[in-house]
């Protein structure tokens, strides 16, 4: 009888202790609130939030102080420690409209390989140098390469000598020495590799930093569509796009949105790409629809809106459903997982299509994010980013392009 109590009360507390480190993983280690917000997570049930004593330094002034609050499960059982952080509440333009991307990048991006026929079989240069697909190669025996012509112009002026190919592969420096061989069919000299140098596209534009006069869209990078690897920014500019037809996602594969550029005329400057997605200048800047954007605590599971284009140009809004939200989310992008519950909106996508990516989520009047990706396997479902990552990428890269002019 002692022993099945005693197995009993153990497993209480393996249970117990299971659920308050599951509760303690869901809580970010900082939580950001507009001043004069009450401190509550919305998305973590069964938490509450209660202060401890903190004291300000000289440095600090109250509105700035972290307040060091007690996260308790029940109201009863501390979980966690967590610090508070207040701020100005932020407004945007939201957007939802279609923009078209020009891109080029800093270096060129090898994408594949291809063995040439030489007097002694085939060889492949670049693949015994060691290089390998997605590795971006910015020089070339010191001479810059920004274009795939930079490329064939230095290999046929070096032949068949030995050349030292500097690259970049994930984010990390590299070198490799590169000699090429004579193609016996064009007598030319070749490195056996295909790189590219620039990238093009479509996407959806998420909101404009009036304050900043910038621009934030796609919630996730560019990337090379062989290799799936980043594209490193060197220029790049974006355009007005009109949406002309719909290819429906089904379950096993991402539809896409088509259009075409309806202006060669830029009507903004690229600074970033990168995981929050894209962001620059405004050249023309948007001032209607604008509203609050949400912090992460403040959003909750339950009924919201996607704002998107699906022909013309002109968005309209869409019923969805956040399913989830990850205040501790490793990826950038990925902080929320949606379904769209609109039926007009599936009858004509089938659900989440290539081109959705930067489509503002709308909850409770609030801007709380962006669209970036599709389940694939299940369409109607995808991630989506905060957009307070999109709001700080644009206040880094504004800071950097103010102190730069």
């Amino acid at each position: 009888m002692y022993r099945k109590a005693l197995k009993s009360a153990l497993a209480v507390m393996v249970l117990f202790y299971g659920i308050c480190s599951y509760t303690a993983s869901k809580l970010p280690d900082v939580i950001h609130i507009n001043l004069g917000d009450s401190v509550k997570i919305r998305s973590v049930p069964f938490v509450n939030l209660y202060p401890t004593e903190t004291k300000a330094t000289k440095s600090e002034t109250a509105d700035s102080l972290p307040s060091k609050y007690s996260a308790r499960l029940l109201g009863l059982i501390n979980v966690k420690e967590v610090a508070v952080v207040q701020g100005e509440e932020r407004y945007v333009a939201v957007s939802g409209k279609p923009f078209g991307i020009k891109m080029f990048c800093d270096g060129v991006m090898v994408v594949g390989f291809s063995d040439i026929l030489t007097s002694g079989g085939y060889k492949n240069p670049a693949k015994s140098a060691g290089l390998k697909a997605g590795d971006i190669i910015v020089a070339i025996n010191g001479r810059k390469t920004h274009t795939n012509e930079d490329v064939e112009k230095i290999i046929e002026k070096y032949g068949n000598s030995k050349m030292k190919v500097s690259y970049i592969r994930n984010d990390k420096e590299g070198t490799a020495n590169l000699t090429a061989v004579k193609d016996i069919n064009t007598g030319g000299y070749r490195s056996g590799m295909w790189v590219r140098d620039s990238g093009a596209g479509i996407g959806t534009m998420t909101f404009y930093d009036i304050e900043n006069g910038f621009f934030a869209g796609l919630g996730h990078g560019i990337k090379d569509v062989d290799t799936h690897q980043e594209l490193r920014l060197l220029s790049g500019e974006i355009v007005p796009v009109k949406i002309t037809d719909v290819v429906k996602s089904k379950n096993g594969t991402a539809g896409q949105l088509k259009g075409s550029f309806t202006s060669a005329i830029p009507s903004g400057k690229i600074l970033y790409n990168g995981p929050t997605g894209v962001c620059g200048k405004a050249y023309t800047s948007e001032i209607d629809n604008v509203m609050a954007v949400a912090t992460p605590n403040q959003i909750q599971p339950g009924k919201a809106y996607i704002l998107t284009t699906i022909a013309g140009t002109q968005p309209r809004m869409y019923e969805i459903e956040i399913e989830k939200v990850n205040l501790t989310s490793n990826d950038m992008n990925k902080n929320m997982i949606i379904r769209i519950t609109d039926s007009r909106l599936l009858a004509l996508t089938g659900g989440i299509v290539r081109g959705f990516s930067g489509s503002p989520i709308i909850q409770n009047n609030r801007l709380v994010g962006a669209v970036t990706h599709v389940f694939v396997n299940q369409v109607d479902k995808g991630y989506g980013i905060f957009a307070t990552n999109m709001l700080a990428t644009i206040d880094n890269v504004a800071a950097k392009y103010e102190n730069a002019a």
